[in-house]
C-alpha cells in the first residue's frame, strides 16, 4: 500500500481509547452546559465512541474533586459534592422562590407532564400567571406536548437546567426541603406577618418526598 492510500486509510480509523477520553475530556470542560452523547460523537472523528470513552473517563474521575455526571439526557464535569463548601464564595445568592412557586415546581417535577389546572387541583388554590411565568424565566421549567383532551391545553415539565442547579440525574431525585433551604430557595420562617401554621411545612415536606 503506498503512503498516500495509508493516509485516506488512516482518516477513517478511530483515534486509540485514550485519546478519544481526552477528547471527551477536553470538550466536557470548555463547555458551559451539559453535552448529550449524540454531540459528543458529531464533534469527535469518525469512528469514535463517545459512549465508551465517557465511561472510561466517569472511572477516571471516581474519587476525584471533579466528577463526570449524568444531568438529564446529557453530561458535564462538577465538582465533587462534598467539596462543594470550597465553592462558597464564588456563589451568586439565588433568587428565592415564593411558597406558591415552589409548590408549583413540585408537582411539575413529580406529576410532568402537568396541566395548570392539574397543577391547582393538587395544590387546591389557582396557580397566578406570575408564578407560572417566574418559573419559565428561570427556565426551570418549559412548555411540554398539548394534552389531547378538548381544549388542548398546554402541559408543563421541568427542564435539564433544573437537573442541572440541583444536580440531579432525574426528576426522580427532587431534593427535600432541607437542600432546597441550603440552596437560599425556600426560608426557614415565614415572612413577618404570615402566621405560622403547624402543618405547613409537614405538607410542604410531603410534597417534596420521593414517590415509590
Amino acid at each position: 500500500m503506498s503512503d498516500s492510500e495509508d493516509d485516506i486509510a488512516s482518516l477513517f480509523e478511530a483515534p486509540p481509547e485514550g485519546e478519544q477520553e481526552r477528547m471527551v475530556e477536553a470538550i466536557l470542560f470548555a463547555s458551559a452546559e451539559p453535552v448529550t452523547v449524540a454531540e459528543l460523537n458529531a464533534r469527535m472523528p469518525h469512528g469514535a465512541d463517545a459512549a465508551a470513552a465517557l465511561a472510561g473517563l466517569k472511572k477516571r474521575y471516581d474519587g476525584r474533586g471533579v466528577h463526570v455526571v449524568k444531568v438529564g439526557e446529557a453530561w458535564a464535569m462538577r465538582t465533587a459534592p462534598d467539596l462543594g463548601f470550597l465553592m462558597q464564595k464564588e456563589t451568586v445568592e439565588t433568587r428565592k422562590l415564593s411558597r406558591a412557586a415552589i409548590e408549583t415546581l413540585a408537582i411539575v417535577a413529580y406529576h410532568q407532564p402537568a396541566t395548570r389546572a392539574e397543577i391547582e387541583e393538587i395544590r387546591g388554590v389557582s396557580v397566578s400567571r406570575g408564578t407560572i411565568d417566574q418559573l419559565l424565566e428561570l427556565e426551570w421549567i418549559r412548555f411540554g406536548r398539548r394534552r389531547m383532551t378538548p381544549g388542548r391545553p398546554v402541559t408543563y415539565v421541568v427542564t435539564q437546567e433544573f437537573l442541572d442547579h440541583f444536580g440531579l440525574e432525574s426528576a426522580r431525585d427532587l431534593p427535600g426541603l432541607k437542600e432546597l433551604r441550603s440552596a437560599g430557595l425556600l426560608e426557614s420562617r415565614p415572612p413577618p406577618g404570615e402566621p405560622q401554621e403547624e402543618d405547613d411545612e409537614a405538607d410542604q415536606t410531603a410534597m417534596f418526598e420521593d414517590k415509590d
